[in-house]
Formats: C-alpha cells, sequence, structure tokens
C-alpha cells in the first residue's frame, strides 16, 4: 500500500472489510456489476442514487454499508406488510435487524427503540410516514446512524406509478443529518424520473450509478386477447403448472372473479386489492411469500417491495398504464435468475379503456398529456414487429441488440407486417361518413359491423346498411378488423372521444386519407410463441435464459427435490418463507456439488457462516440419505452403471 494517501488506504480497507462481510454473512464470493462501486462510495460516506433492475441486488448497497460503518442503518421501506420478512430473512443471515411500524404494540416497539439506542441493531425498518412524526425523529437524534437508505424511491416521483406523498418529506434526512449518507434505490426510472428523484430528495451532490435494465430470463410474451381467463390457465397448465406467479387485473372486480375461475379450475390461486380488509390481504400476502405455488390475482398494489426469488410468471389480463409499470411489474418474476414469463393478454378494448380513463380523469391538462405520452409508449411495446426486449431498454435510454434478444416472442416467432394503408383507409372513410352524413359518431364494434356489411339491430335502426361504405370490408375477419383499429388507435390515426369511447380522427387521419402516407400493421402469429418452443431453441434466447443457472442434469433432480422438501420443512417449524432457508439457486449448486461435509458446504455461494452453522448438518444429512455413491454432474458415468439402488424410498413429497 505504499505510496496511496490517507483517503485510498481508507478506501482499500473498506473495500476489503466489505469483501469479507459479503462472504462471512451473505456466502457470496464477489460483488455483481454496480454493487462494489456503489458500496465503496457509500461507505465513504458520500450519497447515491442507485438504480438497478428487480433481482440485481439492490439491497447488498445498503446492507454491507450499514454492517462495515459504525452505526444503525436506517431503511426507509413502503410497505409495512412486508417488514416482518425483510427482518427473519435478515435475521436468519446472523444481522441484528428490527422494524417500527403500526403493526406493533407499546411494549414491542420499546424494546425495538431500546436495541437501537444501545447500538444493538445493525438495520432498522421504517415506513416513510414514522418519519413524519416527531417522536420517531427525536429518537433517531439520539442514536448513531450509519446510513439512511431509501427503498423504492421512484415513489417520490408525481408521475411515478406508486406515488406516496410520505416520501416528499424525506429531504429533510438530508438537512437534519447532514453527515450521514443517503442511498435512494430503485428499480425502474427514466432519465426524468431518475431526475425528479434526486431534486425532491435533495441530494444534488449524489452520485448516480445505473445498471443495464436488462433481465435476461425473463421472456416477454404478448398475445392477442380472445377469452383472457380461458387464455390464461391454458397458459399456466402448459407452461406454469405448479409455479407461485402474480396476475395484474385493472379492476378489483375483475380480480375476484378471475381467482375463483382459477381455483375452479384446478389453479390455487388468491385475490388481492384494495377493497379487501386489511386482514385478508395480510394473510393473503403471508400465504403467497411461504407456500409455493400459490398464484396471486391481483392489481398493482400488489407486490411492490416483494422479495419473493422464485416467481415463474407475472401474467398481466389488462394493460398497464405505462412502461414503467409494466416493466416494475413483470419484474417481480425470476429474481434468482431462473427462466420465467412476463406474458400478457391485449386487445382493443384495453386502448379504449385507458384512453378513456385519462379523458375522465382528475388531473389537469398537463397530467393528461403525460399520461397519454406514457400510454403510447405502452402501446408502441406491444405493437411492435421488432424485438420487444430492444423497445424495452430503449425507453429506459440503453441501446438495444441490433441482432434482438432471442428471447421474446418476436424474437421467437417474428411477426409479419403488411401494408394496411388501404384497410385504414376505409376505416377512416366509415368514420368520416359517419360524422359528415349523419352526425354521428359511433365505437369500433358499429365501424367493424358496417365494414363486414353485418345487418345487425344497430345497423339497421341507424339505416347504416345504406352507407357507400357499408360491406367494403369483407376481405378481413372481424378479428382483424379489431386489430386495424386497435394500431390505428395505438399510431394516433384515431382517437377514442367520450365516455362511450366513439371514434373519432385525429390531425394526422387525414394525410392517410389523402394517400400522403404509409400505414404498415402487424400481421399476429397464428400461434403465439410459447416457453417450449424458447427453451427448445438453440438460439441466443436459450443461451440467455440459462445464463444465470444451468439446468440440472436429470440424475440430480431427486437430490434438488430432496433438499427442497427438507427446505419446507424447516420453514414451516420456524414460520418464515422458504426463500429464508436457501434460495432455489442455492439449492441447485448444492446438489451439483454434492458436498460430504460442512467444510465443503461452506464453498457453496449463498451459504454464509450463520446458515452453514444452522443448517449444514441437515443438508449434509439430506444429501447423506439418497446414498453414498453421489453422482457428479459433468462426469462420464462407467457403461451400464445405472443409479444406485435405495433401500428406503426417501419423502419427497
Amino acid at each position: 500500500m505504499g505510496g496511496t494517501g490517507g483517503i485510498g488506504a481508507m478506501t482499500a480497507v473498506a473495500d476489503s472489510e466489505a469483501l469479507a462481510t459479503l462472504h462471512r454473512v451473505f456466502g457470496y464470493e464477489a460483488f455483481r456489476g454496480e454493487q462494489a462501486a456503489v458500496i465503496e462510495h457509500v461507505v465513504a460516506g458520500g450519497d447515491a442514487v442507485v438504480l438497478m433492475p428487480t433481482g440485481g441486488g439492490k439491497s447488498l448497497c445498503y446492507q454491507i454499508p450499514s454492517l462495515v460503518r459504525p452505526g444503525t442503518g436506517i431503511v426507509v421501506s413502503p410497505l409495512i406488510a412486508l417488514m416482518q420478512d425483510q427482518v427473519d430473512a435478515l435475521r436468519a443471515l446472523g444481522v441484528r435487524a428490527g422494524f417500527i411500524n403500526s403493526t406493533q404494540d407499546f411494549d414491542e416497539r420499546r424494546v425495538v427503540e431500546a436495541e437501537f439506542l444501545a447500538g444493538e441493531l445493525d438495520l432498522l425498518y421504517l415506513a416513510p410516514e414514522r418519519l413524519r412524526v416527531e417522536a420517531t425523529l427525536d429518537l433517531l437524534s439520539r442514536g448513531k446512524i450509519a446510513v439512511f437508505a431509501i427503498d423504492e424511491a421512484h415513489c417520490v416521483s408525481q408521475w411515478g406509478h406508486d406515488f406516496r406523498p410520505d416520501y416528499l418529506a424525506l429531504s429533510l434526512l438530508g438537512e437534519r443529518w447532514p453527515d450521514v449518507p443517503r442511498v435512494a434505490l430503485t428499480a425502474t426510472a427514466t432519465r426524468a424520473t431518475h431526475q425528479e428523484i434526486t431534486q425532491r430528495l435533495n441530494m444534488p451532490t449524489a452520485r448516480h450509478f445505473v445498471a443495464s435494465f436488462d433481465r435476461p430470463n425473463i421472456q416477454y410474451r404478448i398475445v392477442p386477447k380472445a377469452d383472457p381467463k380461458k387464455q390464461l390457465l391454458s397458459f399456466l397448465r402448459e407452461e406454469h403448472a405448479g409455479d407461485a406467479g402474480i396476475v395484474y387485473c385493472l379492476s378489483r372486480n375483475s380480480v375476484e372473479k378471475t381467482a375463483e375461475f382459477l381455483s375452479r379450475n384446478g389453479v390455487e390461486a388468491v385475490p388481492y386489492h384494495a377493497g379487501l380488509d386489511a386482514g385478508t390481504r395480510a394473510a393473503h400476502q403471508s400465504r403467497f411469500l411461504r407456500e409455493d405455488g400459490l398464484v396471486v390475482v391481483a392489481t398493482i398494489a400488489f407486490g411492490m417491495g416483494i422479495d419473493k426469488p422464485d416467481v415463474r410468471f407475472v401474467a398481466h389480463l389488462d394493460l398497464p398504464k405505462s412502461v414503467e409499470g409494466y416493466y416494475q411489474e413483470t419484474g417481480r418474476a425470476g429474481r434468482d435468475g431462473l427462466p420465467s414469463t412476463a406474458w400478457m393478454a391485449y386487445g382493443l378494448n384495453d386502448v379504449i379503456q385507458q384512453r378513456k380513463l385519462i379523458q375522465s380523469g382528475e388531473g389537469d391538462e398537463a397530467f393528461q398529456r403525460r399520461a397519454a405520452a406514457h400510454l403510447d409508449s405502452m402501446l408502441a411495446l406491444c405493437e411492435t414487429a421488432q424485438c420487444r426486449r430492444g423497445q424495452l431498454l430503449a425507453y429506459f435510454g440503453q441501446e438495444p441488440d441490433p441482432a434482438g434478444c432471442g428471447n421474446c416472442d418476436t424474437c421467437l416467432t417474428p411477426p409479419e407486417t403488411w401494408d394496411g394503408t388501404i384497410a385504414a383507409q376505409k376505416v377512416l372513410s366509415t368514420v368520416v361518413r359517419l360524422q359528415r352524413e349523419r352526425g354521428q359518431k359511433f365505437g369500433a364494434v358499429q365501424i367493424v359491423d358496417i365494414l363486414l356489411g353485418k345487418r345487425t339491430a344497430k345497423v339497421i335502426q341507424f339505416d347504416h346498411d345504406q352507407l357507400s361504405v357499408f360491406g367494403i370490408g369483407e376481405e378481413l375477419s372481424e378479428g382483424e378488423w379489431r386489430g386495424v383499429v386497435r394500431q390505428l388507435l395505438a399510431q394516433g390515426l384515431l382517437a377514442v372521444e367520450g365516455e362511450y369511447g366513439t371514434l373519432v380522427l385525429t390531425e394526422a387521419s387525414g394525410e392517410v386519407l389523402r394517400r400522403e402516407r404509409e400505414v404498415p400493421l402487424r400481421k399476429e402469429p397464428k400461434k403465439p410463441a410459447s416457453a417450449r418452443s424458447a427453451s427448445g431453441s438453440s438460439g441466443k434466447g436459450e443461451r440467455k435464459a440459462k445464463a444465470a443457472v444451468a439446468e440440472l442434469p436429470q440424475e440430480l433432480v431427486p437430490a434438488f427435490e430432496a433438499l427442497r422438501s427438507w427446505r419446507a420443512e424447516q420453514a414451516r417449524e420456524q414460520g418464515v418463507p422458504a426463500y429464508v432457508i436457501f434460495h432455489d439457486a442455492t439449492l441447485r449448486e448444492i446438489a451439483t456439488v454434492w458436498p460430504t461435509s460442512v467444510e465443503q458446504l461452506a464453498g457453496v455461494s449463498g451459504v454464509g457462516e450463520k446458515k452453514l452453522a444452522t443448517y449444514g448438518e441437515g443438508v449434509i444429512g439430506v444429501l447423506a440419505s439418497l446414498g453414498s455413491a453421489e453422482p457428479k454432474a459433468g462426469e462420464d458415468e462407467p457403461a451400464g452403471e445405472e443409479w444406485p439402488e435405495m433401500s428406503e424410498e426417501p419423502d419427497w413429497s
């Protein structure tokens, strides 16, 4: 170290201590991506704004500094329902963690407060509203604070989909504790939201760390909406039977009906929305965290901060309001790095409904313009004929791979495009005829019926069969015409007006009618891409989807399942989610390495000192019960040699 100054020496010491803490507590050998740089900066006392995708390891960016710096790390977390599980997970690692929120009685809070004042806590979790209570601020001023971590920092944005007014008051942290470093973290933010976080939290000197937004293990797929509940059921049965996942719906009524439909058809599902009482919501959330294979059907009120690593799918039955919202919600899948699916059913009514919601909303004109811009970006993602992942990354200002990702539906089954100019002119001409000749405005259903020449009761009632455009669109099916209307809305060539969702022209419509503009349209694939076809691919998508963890050889699956059963039993006994014991990725590595001693187990990623001491003998016991002639993944087996017989079949249920 000769020749380095005082600051350099301090940084080197902090780096070595941070890495040692990572290995000792969390069981990992090295930091990932931007983690090391963020931690070095915060440990040295600097403020940071951190954008990392869900599953990218944001929590370590404040947990390690809290353990390395003197004092207690204060974590501002938006959902009190999750604090108990966050604290349980840390305590399982040997970290002294606690929380203060409204679920505790007076005596419980007093105990935690005493631990904080005595310097006996490494991390203390608080909801943002607690920091508006003077008693909480007084408590913090009497203790030693290592770092302030503001989790889900996008909640500070007025335009954010999870806006929380209490977050606006967090700028006082820098004013009251100017010498304590602050780190604001989020998984989703455009450049504009990024800047708003910095301004509203009053962090002008903060260093910004932006990791890649890419989640290569997630396969993005959007299918044309037909019968969405049945489409969802087929998707779950064919690709995710027995998997944990989240289904998002726009309304409470849709949530209830979808959960009931899935349960009636053999998929265990529970609803979650703001209309349920707090006890029911907490119970359903707790079940989701603790049980394997449960599906939660929810409004977007569910999932923020959820730390369940093995969510294998996120499905949307209604169109999200923004790309930020979509990215945040789909990011709850596959936090463990294993292949997962972001699936959405999308149709014409989604576009019309969202347009109507914006127009009828309470926001001023500027808010409506911003909401319309968010929706336009979401529609562009749905309607693109190019790589969906590339479109998603470009939205967040990241350069996509020009060759595509190989793991989204448009890469796996490239859609055809066609010249829809004449079809567009027919739709727009019908709207013009109704307005100019009849002084009438109608929705998409009537427009399509006129084009198809269908003499429905409504067509006859208004004499629309006498229009010159009646029956001029028989070359396309009803579904195809609905697709044309949907894409015209997405391209801004049609607009929605009024509470009944009538269609009207836009300024750009004239260019199409005057033949000054061509209208390329996307032809939906006849059979949407499935996860099975993706897994059978030998291209780039397969490599990316399996980058985090290789598939287990078949001969190791029994060991993995036995370890999962043991883990489930441990979780039940302790009343904690299974991932608090070990993540699936750790169990897979254990099954692959097949350690025969606690010392060998210590070398497995994700096995820190506390977990080794608590669970080491149990893990070795599970493997020992499967037979002494353990298989070694990747080794050539002697010809004719089979899996060794076991005198007793283990209980893998």
